[in-house]
Order: C-alpha cells, then structure tokens, then sequence
C-alpha cells in the first residue's frame, strides 16, 4: 500500500514539474497582474473621459425598458437595463485585446517572421554549397575518366 502511495506522490511531482505547467502558472500571475492594470486604465483614465459627457462611473448608466425604475423598499419598480456595466466591461476588454495584440502577439510573429526567413536564407546558402560540391565531385570524376581513358590509349 505505501508502494502506491509513493508512486502517486512521483506521478504528482512530475506532473508538477513538466514545463508547461509551470508555464501556464506563470501566465496567470501575470494575467492578474495584467487585468489590475488595464482596471486601473479603464476607471482612472477612460472613466473620466466618458464622465465628461455624463457621469464617472460607467456601471450607473442604465435605461429602463418597463416601469419607472425607481426603487422602492428596495425592489426596482420595472425592467432596468444595465448597458453601462457592459460598455465598461467591453471597453476593458478591447483594451486587453489591443495591448496584447500589440505588445505581444505582433512583436512575437514578426520575429518569428525574420527568424524563418534567416532559416530559408541558410537553407538557400547550404542548398548552394551542396550544388557547388556536386559539381566539383563531377569535374573530379570527368578527369578521372579522361586520365583513364587517355592512359589506356598509350
């Protein structure tokens, strides 16, 4: 039984070892790292802007679809549509988007990009080099038949 016991420890620990997973760990830390800053983008800085043209805080701007909307005993009289928690929400996710579009995603295929064509290039080069060397290895084999032929002449 303790057999088992042990061999499921090191089947976790080499789980926990494998690249990827320490990866992936990696990647959310600095995920929600990441969303708290482009958070603090949306309400320090897009926030403001909006509120220039109504109010700060995004998540207050609503319509209401049926009834007056109005609060009573703490129940809302009507059907209230919250758009402004969603236009904050999108505007949070555009933002992630586009950073991480162009702060890694573009940046990542354009070197990936050149470092293809570098690789093409040096395939191009060997590829080159091999034609160069076959031709060399006929020339050396046209003499050779040429001093055989003219030896047996003699």
């Amino acid at each position: 039984m303790s057999e088992k016991k042990v061999s499921v420890l090191e089947g976790f620990k080499v789980f926990l070892m494998r690249g990827n997973v320490i990866d992936l760990a990696v990647a959310v830390v600095i995920g929600a790292a990441f969303t708290q800053i482009v958070n603090s983008v949306v309400k320090g800085v897009i926030n403001p802007v909006v509120g220039a043209f109504g109010t700060k805080e995004l998540d207050s701007y609503s319509s209401c679809l049926k009834g007056s909307c109005k609060t009573v005993n703490g129940e809302v009289d009507g059907i209230q549509i919250l758009w402004g928690s969603v236009l904050s929400a999108t505007l949070t996710f555009v933002i992630t988007a586009a950073v991480v579009y162009f702060l890694m995603v573009l940046p990542m295929s354009k070197y990936l990009a050149r470092r293809a064509q570098r690789d093409a290039a040096k395939e191009g080069a060997k590829e080159v080099v091999e034609l160069t060397e076959l031709e060399v290895l006929k020339e050396i084999r046209d003499a050779i038949v040429a001093q055989r032929g003219s030896g047996h002449d003699q």
